[in-house]
C-alpha cells in the first residue's frame, strides 16, 4: 500500500498530487531596493521543490507597514507581482502548485523599518523580543495600537494582496495568522486589551480575520484561501499562553466551518508546553473534531510520524518546513526511504545561492 504522504488529494479546491507540503518559511533573500523576488533565486528554490503536492511560499508582507525582517519579498508593488509571476510560471513548468503566504508582522517589527515611525498592533504592548532589522538584531518597541482606520486600512491591504497575488500567477493563498504576527495579536487577550469592536470578546478579538476572509471571498469568490494557526504558542514572539487562548482557536475553527477555506494550517506546540495549565500538547488530535475542512498539520515532523497522522485520520496535509531546505527533491526520497540532507542553519537567512538552491538531489549523489 502507498505510504499515506504519497497518495493524492482532491477537496475543497485543492488537488494535489501528493499530501507532502513545503511550509512557509522566512529565507530573506530579496535583497534588492524593491524587495521582489527574482528568477535565478526564488524562481529556481521553489522551481527545485515543485515535486511538493504543495508549495506555500515564504511570507510576504502586504504593505510595507507589514515588513519586520530584512529583506523578505512583499506583494504590495507591481515590481513584487512581476517578481512573484516569474516564480509561479517555473513552478508550474514542473506541473507544481504554489500558494502565496500574506503576512503582517504587526508589533514584531522596528521603528527602522518604517521611517522611524512605530509599528502597528492591536494595543501599545511591547513584546520584548528581537527584531532583525538592517543593521543587526534590536530590541522591539512599544507600538501603536492601531486606529479604527488602521485595522481597516490593513483589512483593505490583505484583499488587495490576494487580489495582487491572482495576478502574479498563484494558486491560492494562505492567510498568516500565526506565530506572534498581527491577527495572532488580535487573537490574544495578552496582547490585544482592546475596549472597541477588535477587542474584548473573544468574537471581537477574532473579528479582523473574519472580516478580512470575507473581503477576499467577495473580490476573488473562486480563489483558493487557506489559513494558519499556532494555538499553544507559548513564550515566543512575544506571546503568552492564558485561559482563553484555546477557547479562542476553538471558537476561530468552528466558525470557520463556515467558510470555504481550501485548509486550516496548524502547528503542534513549538517548545515543550507539557506542563502548561492552558496548553494543549496534541493540536491536531484536540481540533480536528472541530474543524470539519482540509487540515494542515506541522511543526516536527517525519516521513514516519507524517504517515502516521494522517493514517490516523488526525490530518489530511503534512507541512515540513527545514527537511524541504536541505532537500529539494523531498518527495523522492520519502518514496524511496532514502538518507536526508542536513541543513545549514548559518544560511538560513543569508543573501544568494549559498544554502538555498545548492543542495544536491539524491539522484545527483548517485550518478555523482
Amino acid at each position: 500500500m502507498s505510504q499515506p504522504l504519497l497518495q493524492p488529494f482532491k477537496e475543497n479546491g485543492l488537488e494535489l498530487s501528493n499530501r507532502i507540503v513545503m511550509a512557509p518559511m522566512t529565507r530573506s533573500r530579496a535583497d534588492n531596493p524593491e524587495k521582489a523576488p527574482t528568477a535565478d533565486l526564488q524562481g529556481e528554490y521553489y522551481q527545485q521543490r515543485a515535486t511538493a503536492g504543495l508549495i506555500i511560499t515564504e511570507g510576504s508582507q502586504i504593505s510595507e507597514r507589514g515588513v519586520g525582517y530584512i529583506n523578505t519579498p512583499g506583494i504590495h508593488s507591481q515590481a513584487q507581482i512581476d517578481g512573484w509571476k516569474q516564480v509561479t510560471e517555473m513552478v508550474h513548468q514542473q506541473n507544481g502548485k504554489i500558494f502565496l503566504q500574506l503576512w503582517h508582522v504587526g508589533r514584531m517589527s522596528h521603528p527602522d523599518f518604517h521611517k522611524g515611525e512605530l509599528p502597528l498592533a492591536p494595543s501599545a504592548i511591547n513584546p520584548e523580543a528581537k527584531s532583525y532589522t538592517p543593521d543587526g538584531f534590536k530590541d522591539t518597541v512599544t507600538p501603536k495600537a492601531m486606529s479604527i482606520e488602521e485595522i481597516k486600512q490593513t483589512i483593505a491591504d490583505f484583499k488587495q494582496a490576494a487580489i495582487n497575488a491572482k495576478e502574479a500567477g498563484f494558486d491560492g493563498v494562505e492567510i498568516h495568522s500565526s506565530n506572534g504576527y498581527l491577527l495572532h495579536q488580535f487573537f490574544s487577550a495578552t496582547t490585544n486589551i482592546r475596549t472597541d469592536d477588535y477587542g474584548g470578546s473573544i468574537p471581537n478579538r477574532a473579528r479582523i480575520l473574519f472580516e478580512i476572509l470575507d473581503e477576499i471571498k467577495l473580490e476573488l469568490p473562486d480563489f483558493p484561501v487557506g489559513a494558519r494557526f499556532n494555538p499553544s504558542l507559548h513564550g515566543q514572539f512575544g506571546m503568552t499562553l492564558d485561559q482563553e487562548s484555546i477557547p479562542t482557536f476553538e471558537y476561530i475553527l468552528d466558525k470557520l466551518n463556515d467558510y470555504d477555506l481550501a485548509y486550516v494550517h496548524l502547528s503542534e506546540p513549538f517548545t515543550d508546553v507539557s506542563d502548561h495549565e492552558f496548553a494543549v500538547t496534541e493540536v491536531a488530535k484536540h481540533f480536528r473534531p472541530i474543524y470539519k475542512g482540509t487540515l494542515m498539520i506541522n511543526a516536527g515532523f517525519n516521513q514516519f510520524t507524517g504517515n502516521k497522522i494522517i493514517e490516523d485520520g488526525f490530518a489530511d496535509l503534512v507541512a515540513f518546513g527545514k527537511p524541504f531546505i536541505s532537500n529539494p527533491d523531498l518527495v523522492y526520497r520519502y518514496e524511496n526511504y532514502l538518507e536526508l540532507n542536513e541543513w545549514d542553519e548559518d544560511t538560513f537567512y543569508t543573501p544568494g545561492k549559498k544554502g538555498y538552491t545548492d543542495y544536491p538531489l539524491a539522484q545527483e549523489t548517485v550518478n555523482s
